[in-house]
């Protein structure tokens, strides 16, 4: 049987304050609880979900394994293991790593996925590795779809490395495959409303229409090298 089986890839580099850590975990917890996302999920395809969850800045750490859900009881199950893990912070930014790291965890999940998607939430541009398009065009060319959940807080500090239009760097340079969106985030209320809005539109769009751009068939409105120029500018490796 197949299944709709999302992978949450979720940002913990030094970036992230405790206060947006704890917020865009919270976001993954009533997201996944939420009634519009049960209902969403009683009318798709099979009613149920499988889903994994795990945490990225220069490395990655799975923090719940495949799950299933197909109700309230394991969603509540998925969100309590989720909670209970504690929290850690990393240093750099690897989009790429991120996405390297989630795309074999589909073939090891148990669960044959009719819809495979990386979702990617993170409020910087990739600084460590390789460039992030080259990990998003094999990505993509796997039959893979990347959504992004990026992060565009009010901050009154910086961290030398932000961008103020970081939702273009997600669409030009990190989201790609069929229905790929990107839903931003500007204000901590809305972490919540993000993650509810993405599960819900990634369940109802069971067929969506192809939407894949190969990085060579337009020149992206932003460089998608950006975040490692400004690091090397910064700290100079």
């Amino acid at each position: 049987m197949g299944y709709f089986a999302p992978i949450d890839a979720v940002d913990v580099s030094n970036s992230m304050d405790p206060e947006e850590q704890a917020l865009q975990r919270e976001g993954y917890i009533l997201g996944l609880t939420s009634r519009e996302f049960l209902n969403a999920l009683r009318s798709g395809i099979n009613g149920k979900i499988a889903v994994t969850y795990f945490e990225w800045a220069y490395d990655q750490r799975i923090v719940m394994p495949w799950r299933l859900i197909d109700g309230p009881e394991t969603a509540a199950a998925v969100t309590k293991q989720i909670a209970a893990a504690p929290y850690r912070r990393a240093p750099r930014t690897s989009i790429y790593g991120a996405l390297q790291f989630a795309q074999p965890l589909f073939d090891s999940s148990g669960y044959h996925g009719l819809r495979r998607i990386i979702d990617v939430s993170g409020d910087g541009t990739n600084n460590y590795g390789p460039a992030v398009t080259l990990m998003r065009d094999q990505v993509v060319e796997a039959g893979i779809t990347i959504n992004g959940l990026p992060i565009m807080l009010r901050r009154p500090y910086g961290t030398g490395t932000d961008i103020a239009n970081l939702d273009v760097y997600y669409e030009d340079c990190v989201i790609g495959g069929p229905g790929a969106f990107v839903i931003a985030i500007h204000e901590r209320e809305q972490f919540k409303e993000a993650t509810r809005t993405k599960l819900v539109l990634e369940i109802a769009s069971t067929t969506p229409q192809p939407r894949v751009v190969p990085a060579q068939a337009k020149a992206p409105r932003i460089s998608c090298t950006i975040g490692e120029q400004m690091w090397r500018d910064r700290w100079g490796n």
